[in-house]
């Protein structure tokens, strides 16, 4: 007998790609526990899979900076409570983020893709099941997108969660309405403007020699960020979904000052905010 919930969460967070750096993105989370039934009738009751499912994800995986130890020009510092990751990027320039060790997930997989990363997390996840389920299925699923969207990786500052890590981030839709009607050519640029980019608040940037260091202190701790400067985008606020939008309304809003703009801006799948 098999039990499935589908698109039981999401995970958002930021990995670093071989080839093209800091990557946000989103997945969906479909889960299948295979199992016997107990004197309920049940492998498992739905509402306790999908809290600790839900938890051990949020803990472990979700709003993370992600890493595979196997990557190339990878160097990794542990410490009990601290780690710190240095990557050289295959164009030249390098990445460097030292935080709480909880922000940053070191994973022994070959790739962050979702058939790796399943896989890592099915094999813990099983214990947290009785002793009826016998097996566990993960799928993580990227959001089929029609037309422009980005990734992108931030740090808040100001979040009491755990969106005050210093490097997660999002895969995300974009919309620019233009006097009412769609504009894709303003959504491509934007979501070009913004390719795998990280948003920084200008307040935590110090910037040397055409590298962008971004530091600040939140509750879980002292976060650092350095990466090249051509992977940057600062904004005056803190990058909330909210003030994103807000960004890019007031942009298009400069430049063509006779007309009328709302942008909608995704934070990862399936929310954001309207400007």
């Amino acid at each position: 007998m098999k039990l499935f919930v589908e698109n039981l969460t999401h995970v958002d967070f930021s990995f670093i790609h071989p080839k093209r750096g800091l990557l946000g993105e989103s997945w969906a989370v479909n889960l299948m526990l295979d199992g016997t039934l107990d004197a309920q009738g049940m492998i498992c009751d739905f509402g306790l899979v999908k809290k600790r499912v839900k938890q051990w994800l949020d803990t472990y995986l979700d709003h993370c900076l992600v890493v595979a130890r196997s990557t190339p020009g990878l160097t990794l510092m542990e410490e009990s409570d601290r780690t710190r990751v240095n990557w050289v990027y295959p164009q030249g320039g390098e990445l460097t983020c030292d935080s709480p060790a909880q922000a940053i997930a070191l994973l022994d997989v070959e790739a962050i893709e979702p058939g790796p990363v399943a896989n890592w997390c099915r094999e813990q996840l099983l214990g947290l099941f009785p002793e009826q389920v016998q097996g566990l299925t993960l799928e993580f699923v990227p959001e089929p997108i029609e037309g422009a969207f980005y990734h992108y990786s931030h740090g808040l500052q100001a979040h009491e969660g755990n969106c005050q890590r210093i490097a997660h981030g999002h895969r995300s839709r974009i919309q620019v309405l233009r006097n009412g009607a769609r504009d894709e050519r303003l959504e491509a640029l934007w979501a070009e403007r913004f390719r795998d980019i990280y948003i920084g608040t200008r307040a935590h940037r110090q910037e040397a020699g055409g590298v962008h260091h971004y530091a600040y202190s939140a509750p879980q701790g002292a976060f650092k960020l350095s990466l090249p400067a051509r992977c940057c985008y600062d904004i005056e606020t803190e990058s909330t979904v909210e003030q994103i939008a807000a960004h890019i309304a007031q942009q298009l809003k400069a430049e063509f000052p006779d007309e009328v703009f709302e942008v909608r801006a995704f934070e990862g799948i399936g929310k954001g905010a309207v400007a």
